[in-house]
C-alpha cells in the first residue's frame, strides 16, 4: 500500500528540540553531571545525523555551519564523558575480578583510571569557559534553525540520503568484518548511529517494522560501544604483548579480550542480517523502494 511521505516526522521541530533540550540540560547546574553530558552528546549526534539527512536541501555553507556546530559541542564534551566511562568500566572489571586487581594495585595507570579526577580552581575555570562556549554555540544554532527552509522538502532527496547513509554503514560493516580492528569497529558504530538516528524520521512509514529495526541497530551500537570502552582501557595502560610482561597485566588483557569477543559475538549475526553485502535499503523490513518514492510494505 502506497504511503504518503508527508507523514514523515517533521525535521525542523526535531532539530530545534535537540538544541533546546541540550541548552536545558546544560543550564541545570553550574557544571553538568555525567548523565547530562551523556544526554547532550547523544542529542548532538542526533543533530548531526539530521543535518546530514537534509544535506541535499541546504547550500554548502549552511550545511557546514550547522554540522560543525554540533560536532564542536560533542568534541568539547567528549573528554569529560570518556574519562567517566573509562572509570566506570575499570570499576566494573575490578568488581568481577577482585583478586586480579589486588595484583594490579601497584600499576599507576590502573590506579589513575580508578581515581576520580581532582578538580583544581584552574580546571574549574577552564570547564566554566568551555560550558559558556557550548552555550553560545547551541544558542546560535537554535536561532539559525528558524531560517532553514525545510517546509515541504523534496522527499525523494530525503529517502535517497537515507539510503546513501545505509550504504555507508554497510561499507563500514564489511571493512571491520574483514579486519576487526578497533578503529574500524568504532567507525562502523558511528556510521550505524547516523543511520539509526535518521531512520527515526521515517518511522511513520511502517511503525512496527521500523521500530524493530531501530531496536536491532541500537543493540549493535550498544555492544560496539562496550567493545570500544574496553579498548580504551588497553590503550590507556599502554599494554603490548611481550614474553616478559607482568603476568597480572597479561591476565587483564586476556580478561578484556574475552569480554570483547563476547560483545562481538552478539554484533556479527545481527549486523549480517542488516548490512549483508549486496543488500539495499528496500530489502529491509518496512521498506519497499520504487522509482522516486518509498512505500510501506
Amino acid at each position: 500500500m502506497e504511503t504518503d511521505l508527508t507523514v514523515l516526522k517533521e525535521i525542523k521541530p526535531a532539530l530545534s528540540g535537540y538544541l533546546r533540550e541540550s541548552l536545558a540540560l546544560l543550564g541545570q547546574s553550574p557544571f553538568p553531571d555525567d548523565d547530562a553530558i551523556h544526554d547532550i552528546r547523544v542529542l548532538m549526534k542526533r543533530q548531526r545525523a539530521t543535518v546530514r539527512l537534509i544535506r541535499p536541501l541546504l547550500d554548502e555553507v549552511s550545511y557546514n555551519r550547522e554540522y560543525v556546530a554540533g560536532r564542536e559541542v560533542g568534541r568539547i564534551l567528549s573528554s569529560w564523558r570518556e574519562t567517566s566511562v573509562l572509570r566506570k568500566t575499570v570499576r566494573e572489571l575490578r568488581k568481577e575480578h577482585p583478586e586480579l586487581f589486588l595484583r594490579l594495585k601497584s600499576k599507576e595507570k590502573i590506579v589513575e583510571m580508578l581515581r576520580k579526577p581532582y578538580s583544581s580552581w584552574e580546571m574549574a575555570a577552564e570547564k566554566s569557559t568551555a560550558i559558556k562556549t557550548i552555550g553560545t554555540q547551541l544558542t546560535r544554532a537554535l536561532f539559525r534553525v528558524r531560517f532553514l527552509t525545510l517546509d515541504n522538502p523534496d522527499l525523494k532527496l530525503l529517502s535517497g540520503e537515507l539510503e546513501n547513509n545505509y550504504l555507508i554503514a554497510a561499507r563500514a560493516y564489511l571493512d571491520c568484518r574483514n579486519n576487526p580492528k578497533q578503529s574500524l569497529l568504532h567507525e562502523f558504530r558511528k556510521k550505524t548511529k547516523t543511520f539509526l538516528y535518521q531512520l527515526w524520521f521515517f518511522r511513520p512509514l511502517n511503525p512496527s517494522a521500523i521500530k524493530s529495526l531501530e531496536k536491532k541497530l541500537d543493540f549493535l551500537t550498544q555492544n560496539l560501544g562496550r567493545f570500544n570502552d574496553l579498548a580504551q582501557i588497553m590503550e590507556q595502560t599502554g599494554y603490548s604483548y611481550q614474553q616478559d610482561n607482568d603476568p597480572a597485566m597479561d591476565e587483564l588483557a586476556v580478561v578484556i579480550r574475552d569480554k570483547q569477543d563476547r560483545y562481538l559475538s552478539k554484533v556479527w549475526p545481527e549486523a549480517y542480517r542488516i548490512f549483508c553485502p549486496g543488500k539495499m535499503l528496500q530489502d529491509l523490513p518496512g521498506f519497499k523502494y520504487l522509482p522516486g518514492r518509498l512505500e510501506a510494505e
